[in-house]
């Protein structure tokens, strides 16, 4: 596959590799039909899935033979979800056009299917109607009967896939596709199918839909269930849904709503601008997706179409271009709007399209229409549309670029817009949403009203002040534009951030595009009278509330504190339930780039010159003990082979012939493409091969090979020496990481946590969050995130937290705090250990003090308020005395206690920064002697 899988979709492709096998092995010996069923949820990547799952049938895995010979069935309910998923199959980098065949009423007629090919059918074709159903003078065998031959001659590696998680038919057509595909899993003698097939895969976004999909057959059912928190924590979605609704729908100001869509649409665009700029990445081109009225009257919409661009271009203050604004009426091709030349365009063709900014719409953008792109969305429909919203918006919950944003969590929501909704229709579309998922939605579902909203962005720039220029959106625009006619490129929605956008792939800088954010921080120099106010313990100047009244200056500089924190690169843990990649598989995905990276330019070459050397020393080891040529000429005949299992999942050394049968060059080239993949695919093989071939004896590079693979005590040492070897590397080099662009980050970070259940990463923080801010917490002035405007946050603490944070505030080296989130994208993690499981822990507040003696001012301590009651106290206190060892660039690290003093109650702290303390914690067996070092090593600040 030419895209790098996430861990979770790769832990679902072994699995269903298993799975399949097993099923055609169960079903060789019972002859009882098979199904396996993909559940997924929306955002999965369910296709991308299915597309590696054929490419590692076709051409085997570390653990399965290859199936040259396997046919592949793809089955859905309609010829656009068809096409859609055959274009994945094509974006294959093993799969060639020639082998995707979509079947077709015109010309296919076939006794068989044949082998090595996957053939695209819809339900539609196979009704009785159908002419494919039909014999006549130019088709000798109906679709059935080709598929009743296929599975009677060609079992043993018939693959039918149903794909009922795509649904293109919606109320009683959705009931006829159903009907249709269950035929295949029950048998079906009117049409001439007499039995089952004997194996099927499901692919299904709920248990519920596939449930209703299988009935009561009497298939032996095996499962690979994708979990919707996998998905979510994978970066693939949005990480939320933030859908906007006036309090009182009935006196909404439609275009009013649309004034406020349009700014949250032009901050994405800017935001973006930014972000791609910053990063050296191509840009993205945010849509805004408007759904209008259905027409009446021979009206093509009851909304005001015109209206509705000149809006848009009065809030711009600039005039679209053609192909800027397009439609999907299907009534219509082009329309005039306001002037402008509106085109239509199909719903698969808008994502790839990079000239298109607003796309106007009634019905026909939902169930298979991706778009990454859709950031903003505003619908003109009345409350009774809650289905069709509800479809659209899981549609348009992919991220472009198929990663968290950590710099700007802004980036990571998508908006919608309904002005004749109130909050009870609101909890319709999220009911509705979830309904759809059975519960299960992978993206955080929230509302606001227009009024009140409460997702507010905090940013770390509040000390600077934004001056815009009046051509400021036509400058942002332009360069769009310009670049989108320009590049043919575009970062389609299964291409990952590492494929797609290169460091060094920087087409152009927008013209005088302004930064969200400028920097002017002199008081000197402003306009505006300022005025003393608290901040913490210190007295700061603000302006007064008069010409400018969103002026804010702080004397935080937030920025540098934040910088501090990158560059400090402190240490934080990713902590997984399963390990995703061996050892040998993370290790060359390290080397490889930190070569590339230029961060260590002779990792590549040392990792591979090793290994060849551990291949090469083991098979002169064997010839000097007199070994080799026997284990040769096993191999020849057959009698050795690496452990490698057939299609039916049997070892294939189990029953063969051994003393007859020699092996051709092509099963001695099957047997070191299964090696290599054994060897994670990395080439080791081809490296032997170009050090260590003889022409004399061409294939003894090969036997030397499989030789080597088929040691269990050579693979068992290998293994130890990539284990070791990963460490080292990722212990040596996590701190240059810093210093490169977000895309390397995330290769880097995704490497080392599908290395490790618990693995080592670097703390970093974004810019800018997005937080739901509480209407009943505390405004604080020296949290690092703040209102850009005010540079206040409002946030909701218990007595404990706000009490610590009250206390932190009176030392004069105090600085400025974080609220570290439970489970965001950036939180510092600690792991600990509790029955048994490593978990992952975060601690409370992350607090940042004056320090003379570094080179950068400042010190970073971690603070964790805990109730003592807690059966976590003792697992969490020495998950923080070693991190305390491993990570001495911090300043304090402490857990904390109310406890009464005398009359008062106080803060009572135990700090692992102190040596001494943590080798007492790490030797303690019960939380009673944890609650005796607080009485004895505990102390008042």
């Amino acid at each position: 596959m030419n895209v790098e899988l996430f861990p979770f979709q790769t832990i679902a492709v072994n699995e269903l590799r298993a799975k399949t096998a097993e099923a055609l092995g169960s079903y060789y010996r019972t002859h009882t039909p098979q199904v396996v069923s993909l559940q997924a949820p929306t955002g999965a990547g369910k296709t991308i899935i299915m597309v590696s799952l054929v490419e590692d049938i076709f051409y085997g895995t570390e653990n399965y033979s290859e199936q040259p010979n396997a046919i592949f069935i793809w089955l859905s309910d309609s010829p656009q979800l068809n096409e859609q998923s055959k274009n994945k199959f094509l974006k294959s980098d093993k799969i060639s056009v020639s082998h995707c065949i979509t079947v077709r009423e015109d010309n296919f007629d076939q006794e068989v299917f044949d082998d090595g090919n996957i053939y695209f059918i819809n339900t539609q074709k196979i009704t009785k109607t159908s002419n494919l159903c039909k014999h006549s003078d130019s088709r000798q065998y109906t679709i059935w009967e080709t598929i009743e031959n296929t599975s009677k001659q060609k079992s043993d590696r018939l693959y039918f896939i149903i794909d009922e998680a795509h649904r293109g038919m919606q109320g009683t057509e959705a009931g006829k596709a159903t009907t249709i595909m269950q035929r295949f899993l029950k048998g079906a003698p009117d049409f001439g199918l007499s039995e089952a097939i004997p194996l099927v895969i499901g692919v299904s976004a709920t248990a519920a839909r596939f449930n209703n999909l299988i009935g009561d057959i009497n298939s032996t059912l095996q499962k690979v269930i994708v979990k919707p928190a996998d998905v979510r924590s994978s970066g693939l979605l949005k990480d939320r849904i933030v859908i906007t609704y006036p309090n009182d729908a009935q006196k909404s100001n439609e275009m009013a709503i649309l004034d406020a869509a349009t700014d949250e649409w032009i901050s994405k665009v800017k935001h973006w601008a930014q972000y791609c700029k910053e990063q050296h990445y191509k840009y993205i081109n945010p849509i805004f997706v408007i759904q209008v009225k259905a027409g009446t009257g021979g009206n093509v919409s009851d909304s005001n179409l015109d209206d509705i661009i000149a809006k848009i271009e009065d809030k711009l203050k600039i005039r679209f271009h053609e192909n800027d604004v397009v439609h999907t009426f299907g009534d219509v091709s082009t329309l005039t709007l306001n002037g402008l030349k509106v085109h239509h365009i199909e719903p698969n063709d808008i994502v790839d399209d990079m000239r298109v900014k607003i796309v106007l719409f009634k019905e026909n953008l939902s169930t298979g229409w991706d778009c990454p792109r859709a950031e903003t969305m505003m619908s003109f429909r009345k409350a009774e549309d809650v289905t069709y919203i509800a479809q659209l918006l899981g549609r348009m919950v992919r991220t472009p670029m198929q990663s968290h944003i950590k710099v700007d969590d802004s980036l990571n929501d998508v908006r919608l817009f309904l002005p004749y909704f109130n909050r009870d229709n609101v909890e319709s579309v999220v009911k509705e949403l979830q309904d759809s998922e059975c519960g299960d939605i992978p993206t955080v579902i929230d509302s606001e009203s227009i009024e009140q909203p409460i997702y507010k962005t905090w940013t770390v720039h509040t000390a600077h002040t934004k001056t815009s220029t009046e051509n400021e959106n036509q400058n942002v625009f332009e360069f769009y534009r310009e670049t989108s006619e320009s590049n043919t490129e575009t970062t389609s929605s299964y291409t990952s951030v590492s494929d797609s956008v290169k460091e060094a792939d920087v087409p152009y800088y927008p013209p005088q595009v302004e930064n969200v954010v400028e920097k002017t921080t002199d008081i000197s120099k402003l306009d505006t009278p300022v005025t003393q106010i608290s901040e913490g313990n210190k007295k700061i100047a603000v302006e007064q509330k008069t010409e400018q009244p969103d002026l804010f200056v702080s004397t935080i500089d937030r920025e540098a504190v934040t910088k501090f924190i990158n560059d400090s690169a402190l240490l934080t843990y990713v902590v997984r339930s399963v390990k995703i990649s061996s050892y040998l598989k993370s290790l060359t995905s390290l080397v490889s780039l930190l070569t590339h990276q230029n961060i260590d330019r002779s990792a590549l070459g040392t990792v591979t010159n090793e290994v060849v050397e551990m291949i090469h020393q083991y098979a002169e080891k064997l010839r000097a003990s007199g070994d080799y040529d026997q284990k040769s000429k096993d191999i020849l005949t057959y009698k050795l082979s690496i452990k490698i299992f057939d299609v039916f999942g049997k070892d294939l050394s189990e029953g063969q012939i051994k003393d007859s049968f020699y092996l051709s060059n092509t099963e001695l080239d099957r047997q070191l493409r299964a090696v290599d993949a054994k060897l994670a695919g990395f080439g080791f093989p081809q490296a032997y091969g170009q050090q260590y071939y003889e022409p004399d004896n061409p294939d003894d590079f090969k036997i030397d090979c499989i030789l080597f693979a088929i040691d269990e005590e050579c693979m068992t040492e290998l293994n130890k020496y990539a284990e070791k070897k990963f460490h080292e590397y990722n212990d040596a080099n996590r701190r240059y990481i810093v210093e490169k662009s977000e895309s390397v980050k995330k290769q880097y970070s995704d490497i080392i946590s599908d290395g490790d259940i618990v693995s080592k990463h670097n703390f970093s923080l974004p810019e800018e969050i997005t937080v739901p801010e509480d209407p009943t917490g505390k405004e604080y002035m020296n949290h690092l995130f703040a209102d850009e405007k005010t540079g206040l946050a409002k946030i909701k603490l218990n007595t404990w937290e706000d009490g610590v944070i009250e206390e932190e505030q009176t030392r004069p080296d105090f600085v400025c705090w974080i609220r570290n989130p439970s489970r965001a994208s950036w939180s510092l993690t600690i792991p600990y250990e509790i029955n048994n499981e490593i978990k992952p822990a975060f601690p409370d507040f992350l607090i940042i003090r004056k320090d003379d003696k570094s080179q950068a001012g400042y010190v970073i301590d971690i603070l964790e308020p805990h109730n003592p009651d807690f059966k976590d106290n003792l697992p969490k206190a020495k998950g923080f005395a070693r991190y305390a060892e491993a990570e001495p660039k911090v300043g304090r690290i402490q857990l904390i206690r109310k406890v009464k003093d005398g009359s008062k109650e106080k803060f009572k702290r135990l700090d692992f920064s102190k040596g001494e303390i943590r080798q007492k914690v790490l030797a303690m067996q019960t939380t009673d002697e944890l609650d005796h070092l607080f009485d004895t090593d505990g102390f008042f600040e």
